[in-house]
């Protein structure tokens, strides 16, 4: 069975201002539901965040979203969450990076923001449910119970960033896209064909809340200059930084080492440590992680009893890798079939059995590939 409602429901569409939501609020309401339009003030100052095709919360985009409810021909509010965004999403974000981690705000965000702040303010007010732009799919049981699961279309599937989502969320979300099997190009053509002016609109990209694009120069003036060591493996000092925040496990371009790798090969970001200040170095192939523990796991529905074969996403973009799976002492400890390389502290972990969304954790520590016990 598919997330198609019997009845007609009071549904609260979130817009951002793009074409993605502004179509789901259109196919909500050409359903038979009872739509109101909502966009989100996430800053306390919308100029200090981006605009045109990289933002999604700036005045602009208010005005673009109610623009596209007048065309519905829903009713349309402004709500302000900016004390909520900026405590459970920037500050987080910010806490994470100065603590050695690598967050996803956008996850956060619609753990915290959309599906959380947002929904319980709806269902305060009556709405059944919380409409938004997201290709994912949600298929109800038999017995009424919600699963989520991956889009139709693979290429636009953004499931991993609803992994946090739980099960009295599921029952109230609506994702009006993610049954969708055509291009980008034929929901722009959709938008315009139903006269909505986001039809050319440009994507948004990277984080809303950084204006300019530099995480490193936002993180600096937030944090303050740090300076401290980079080293290799051995603890050799082979040069120095303006703060272990401003670099993610992985990390290749800026290091700023004189110095060139015995092999002569680049070097990477290995470790992260704010306790001291340092940030480690080494070779490719010291990246690879055969298992890991992640923490605050959340399910999309009852959690799995016992060890699992699953498979498991750790980029909202990335691919997918097989990996065992299990639940111990309220930690999730993970093990790959296959050595992945670049996994970072703080990045979400997204566990699937097909295509549906089992649930999701934090990463919170990993084990190299070099040195795991068989």
């Amino acid at each position: 069975m598919t997330d198609t409602p019997q009845r007609p429901l009071r549904v609260l569409a979130a817009m951002s201002g793009g074409v993605d939501s502004a179509v789901a609020a259109a196919r909500a309401a050409e359903a038979g539901h009872e739509v109101t339009g909502v966009h989100l003030a996430l800053s306390a100052n919308p100029q200090s965040f981006r605009t045109g095709a990289r933002g999604c919360c700036t005045i602009e985009d208010s005005r673009d979203a109610r623009r596209a409810a007048d065309v519905i021909g829903i009713p349309f509010y402004v709500w302000d969450l900016a004390d909520r965004f900026r405590e459970d999403v920037v500050e987080d974000f910010v806490a994470e990076y100065e603590a050695g981690r690598t967050p996803n705000p956008c996850l956060r965000c619609n753990e915290k923001i959309k599906f959380a702040a947002l929904l319980d303010k709806a269902l305060a007010l009556g709405f059944d449910a919380v409409c938004t732009g997201h290709y994912a799919k949600i298929v109800t049981l038999p017995d009424g119970s919600r699963e989520l699961h991956r889009a139709s279309d693979m290429a636009k599937d953004q499931s991993y960033v609803l992994g946090v989502l739980d099960e009295q969320q599921l029952a109230h979300a609506m994702f009006p896209l993610g049954d969708t099997l055509t291009t980008k190009d034929e929901i722009r053509a959709e938008a315009e064909r139903r006269g909505l002016a986001v039809a050319k609109k440009p994507d948004s990209h990277d984080i809303c809340f950084i204006a300019d694009g530099d995480t490193q120069g936002f993180l600096a003036r937030r944090l303050g200059k740090a300076e401290g060591d980079i080293v290799d493996e051995s603890g050799a000092r082979l040069g120095t930084h303006d703060g272990a925040y401003g670099f993610t496990i992985g990390q290749r371009k800026g290091l700023r080492i004189g110095t060139p790798a015995p092999d002569g090969k680049p070097r990477y970001v290995l470790d992260i440590s704010p306790v001291t200040n340092t940030v480690t170095v080494g070779p490719a192939s010291a990246l690879d992680v055969s298992a890991l523990t992640a923490i605050k796991p959340r399910w999309c529905g009852t959690a799995p009893a016992g060890p699992g074969t699953y498979t498991a996403q750790l980029r909202a973009h990335g691919g997918e890798t097989e990996v065992t799976a299990e639940l111990a002492d309220g930690e999730l400890r993970v093990r790959f079939a296959e050595p992945v390389r670049g996994v970072a502290p703080g990045q979400a972990i997204v566990l699937y059995d097909g295509t549906r969304v089992v649930g999701s954790a934090t990463i919170a520590s990993t084990v190299r590939a070099t040195t795991a016990v068989a």
